[in-house]
């Protein structure tokens, strides 16, 4: 599994800008089956993006194709979970 951590390099304005087709990507990527969660940071400096594991080429050909590519910073981090808390079990794996 991966998580993807994304920072704005740009103005909160030009993030909105993009965020709509920043939301359809990430739709198009959850119904693929190939993200398992994302969200906001707090405070409102970027995202983060949990991925099923797959070929680090394959991921970084999907996060090339995210419209917020030009005004955020990615930094990958492949991760092999060890343990859960109850009920996340299904997180081994992904």
């Amino acid at each position: 599994m991966y998580i993807v951590n994304l920072t704005y390099h740009r103005p909160i304005e030009e993030v909105e800008n993009h965020l709509a087709a920043h939301v359809t990507w990430l739709k198009r990527y959850f119904q693929d089956g190939n993200f398992i969660a994302s969200g906001r940071k707090k405070p409102r400096t970027g995202g983060v993006i949990l991925v099923k594991d797959m070929a680090r080429t394959q991921l970084d050909t999907i996060l090339a194709e995210d419209p917020f590519d030009a005004i955020a910073h990615y930094e990958v981090t492949d991760v092999a979970l060890t343990a859960t808390s109850a009920g996340f079990e299904s997180l081994f794996g992904i």
